[in-house]
């Protein structure tokens, strides 16, 4: 080989290290700016509008519901009993909710199953609402009460205090008004009173006629499960009819209406299927059941296990 051709070869290889070095120049790391990313800060911005002008509407609905008044002023509303001496069934509640307090009348929720069932049992010859209540005890010897008079949102914003004191209030009112039958709207307003009344912690309750009456007077107590659409246990109407029938059907045995014979506690109890015999009997109507249920109790869960709770 040449002298030319390797002083060329090695011209050559020095340029080509010159254009292409073999190290590789250290690259500085570029630091990460702290908090979210531009893309994740607008839509944190659009979800807390969105919940706002949803805060806004609720607020809207509130109003408009009870025609502009504030949730606080309805509840500084009261409802007023409907009640008069010796009536034959006095129905007995937990406490006003919203709805009844700004309405002024027992049981104005359009998806409450009392007024129907009322009906459906023949306690009342004609379907009646909300609108009647104060009526009843002129036609159908029928009144109504409740065992706290505070109106709240729901039976969760009751005290365990104010609960227990106003079962004491209920047994005064009964021992005064003497009512045939008080008839309990729910499983847990009866075992508050029971304990209260009675101070006997009732286990394993059955709806229907029960072993106690009031003291000093001749009135039985009768429980019936909520008339609420939520109550789990009996979500419809159809479901509760049975016991608004032997209702009536206790109170006409007392009044001597029906041929006399020894009222025993089984003969008043749910079953299943004389309730479905009634509702076909009567051809009731299937209702939608709503999905947010609330314990048969009258109570929420929340609200009865406080009712438990001693000063």
């Amino acid at each position: 080989m040449s002298i030319e051709i390797l002083i060329l070869a090695s011209a050559i290889k020095g340029l080509y290290l010159n254009t292409f070095p073999l190290s590789v120049p250290a690259v500085t790391p570029v630091k990460k700016k702290r908090g979210r990313p531009p893309k994740q800060q607008a839509e944190d911005g659009e979800a807390q509008e969105d919940d706002e002008v949803e805060a806004a509407k609720k607020a809207k609905r509130i109003l408009n519901r009870f025609n502009g008044m504030s949730v606080a002023e309805v509840m500084a509303k009261t409802l007023p009993d409907v009640i008069t001496f010796n009536l034959d069934i006095l129905i007995i509640g937990i406490n006003p909710g919203l709805l009844s307090a700004y309405k002024g009348h027992h049981y104005p929720n359009p998806g409450n199953h009392f007024w129907k069932c009322l009906f459906l049992s023949g306690l009342t010859d004609q379907q009646l609402n909300y609108m009647h209540d104060e009526s009843l005890p002129e036609k159908y010897n029928i009144g109504f009460t409740n065992m706290v008079e505070r109106t709240t949102p729901g039976s969760k914003d009751l005290s365990s205090k104010e609960i227990r004191e106003g079962g004491r209030q209920l047994l005064d009112k009964l021992k005064k008004y003497k009512p045939l039958i008080a008839a309990f709207n729910g499983k847990g307003i009866y075992e508050i009173f029971c304990k209260e009344t009675f101070g006997v912690k009732a286990k394993n309750l059955e709806f229907g006629l029960q072993p106690y009456k009031i003291p000093e007077t001749e009135t039985v107590c009768y429980l019936m499960p909520s008339s609420s659409p939520r109550c789990a246990q009996f979500p419809r109407a159809q479901d509760k009819v049975h016991f608004y029938i032997k209702l009536k059907d206790l109170r006409d045995q007392m009044k001597g209406l029906l041929p006399s014979h020894e009222v025993l506690e089984t003969e008043y109890s749910f079953n299943l299927q004389l309730a479905k015999e009634d509702a076909k009997r009567i051809a009731i109507k299937e209702e939608q059941v709503d999905p947010e249920y609330e314990s048969c109790s009258g109570l929420r869960g929340d609200a009865r296990q406080s009712s438990n709770v001693s000063n």
